[in-house]
């Protein structure tokens, strides 16, 4: 077998041109770097003093080559060649910057709106004299890959969301850490600022063992196209100088996105592992919902009729919460099942379904495991609603909401026979209901929409020809 040396020569020397991060120096002439980039701001224009009545255009960027060392890279130019490179990668991408300019940080000027990382300097890339390029060489790139898995702060240094909670105003407009996992992702909004510059905004709600909603807001198009790659209660976040701050209108704390943040996603340390399987745990249970309970809004409060169709419609066109009435058929009531999967027993502190003959709670994150288990049992049921214009699958009925629609309490229900279980099912099933319900987004079912309800009860035949013939 005959060797191509010649091949390996070259990609030896090809390796031996980059330059580790850790040893760059302003006196370096044409330095060559790999790295994986981390972070990355929107263009931005501003005002050429030099020529007047021009712009010129910047954009930065943060790139990573080693667990220990990574550094910010700003670059300059017209409009046409920022733009272009800016499109050319987005966080994750394997990158290699040539001929940039290796300079001293300012720390009063620029460099304070930027991440902080532990390189003295940092990379200026120009149009004229540097090169930016999708790395080509595999090697690097499997090197680099890992690198996006690792918070760029001590993983260990980090506020939960309750300890935000707990200090409250005293942490306003200060910039720390966060670990949380993603429980839902809003719709971007569009807006136009007064003097015409248009934007966008985004909201995340973010949950950990010790809040179970919290919101994260995004302003730049860069993140915002990041945030929207991530799975909801299946993604962890190490959130690093996030700013955080009191939001009047809802009378609670938030936290922003701004220049200086770093977002590592479903990061590679033991307690991002911790809140992941806790994330899991809590998704799989349902006790996420517990925030969705009927006590939101009044359902005396509720006076909007919708068909089946209908409900459908608005929530796909408008992804926000939303309460509303059905005169619908219950086409699914599955009471005669195993009394196991009509009733669940619960961790009360966590939520999480626990063996009616458990002495503990099994989620490590409970915040009382280390004490005597306490448990609530209650009904939990899956049911389907019909009428003329379609189904709504899976609708969630739990108590004691489940309790008053059926007339009856858990213990009274597992002392029943088969024979009324299934009579007391017949009793609603195919029979026309008035149903007020919860509309919310919902990533794992089928049609992205779930229903939560907040109370049932057999229709009146003229209450529901009344609405019915409305709705026609």
């Amino acid at each position: 077998m005959k060797l191509n040396w010649t091949g390996c020569m070259n990609n030896k020397m090809a390796a031996e041109t980059i330059i580790a991060i850790s040893e760059l120096h302003p006196n370096f002439s044409h330095p060559k770097v790999a790295g994986i980039i981390i972070g990355k701001t929107d263009v931005k224009s501003f005002p050429d003093r030099k020529n007047i009545g021009t712009d010129r255009f910047t954009f930065g960027f943060t790139i990573r080559d080693s667990p220990d060392f990574f550094i910010n890279v700003t670059s300059w130019g017209n409009g046409g060649y920022i733009n272009g490179l800016s499109n050319s990668f987005s966080i994750g991408d394997c990158v290699t910057i040539e001929n940039s300019l290796v300079a001293n940080k300012d720390l009063e000027k620029g460099d304070r709106f930027c991440p902080t990382t532990p390189s003295h300097y940092r990379l200026l890339v120009t149009e004229a004299h540097s090169q930016v390029s999708l790395c080509a060489d595999t090697d690097t790139v499997d090197r680099l890959l890992p690198m996006i898995h690792l918070p760029v702060k001590d993983s260990t240094d980090f506020y939960s969301l309750g300890d935000i909670e707990a200090n409250g105003q005293r942490l306003d407009g200060t910039v720390i850490n966060i670990l949380a996992a993603v429980k839902s992702i809003g719709e971007p909004k569009q807006f136009t600022t007064s003097d015409g510059r248009k934007g966008q905004r985004l909201e995340v709600k973010l949950f950990d063992e010790s809040v179970s909603s919290f919101p994260l807001v995004c302003w730049d198009r860069e993140v915002i196209q990041l945030v929207q790659t991530w799975i909801p209660k299946e993604t962890v976040l190490f959130i690093a100088d996030a700013k955080i701050g009191f939001d009047s209108f809802r009378s609670c704390m938030a936290a922003t996105v701004n220049s200086k943040t770093i977002i590592t996603v479903n990061p590679d340390t033991r307690e991002a592992s911790l809140l992941f399987s806790y994330a899991k745990q809590v998704s799989e249970s349902g006790a996420l919902d517990q925030d969705e309970k009927p006590e939101d809004v009044p359902v005396d409060s509720i006076n909007d009729v919708y068909t089946v169709s209908q409900l459908k419609q608005k929530a796909w066109e408008n992804p926000e919460a939303f309460f509303g009435i059905t005169y619908s058929f219950i086409s699914r009531l599955d009471l005669d099942s195993s009394v196991s999967k009509v009733i669940r027993t619960q961790c009360s502190r966590c939520k999480l379904q626990v063996s009616e003959d458990a002495q503990s709670c099994v989620n490590q994150l409970c915040p009382g495991r280390d004490q005597a288990l306490s448990t609530t049992t209650g009904f939990c049921l899956l049911v389907d609603f019909t009428d003329h214009t379609g189904t709504l699958h899976a609708c969630t009925l739990r108590s004691p909401v489940a309790e008053k629609t059926l007339g009856c309490t858990t213990d009274e229900f597992t002392s029943l026979t088969d024979d009324e279980r299934t009579a007391m099912k017949w009793k609603f099933l195919l029979e026309r209901c008035k149903i007020y319900v919860k509309i919310l987004p919902s990533t794992k079912m089928r049609s992205g929409i779930r229903g939560v309800v907040m109370a049932c009860s057999l229709a009146d035949p003229g209450e529901v020809k009344q609405h019915m013939s409305a709705l026609l």
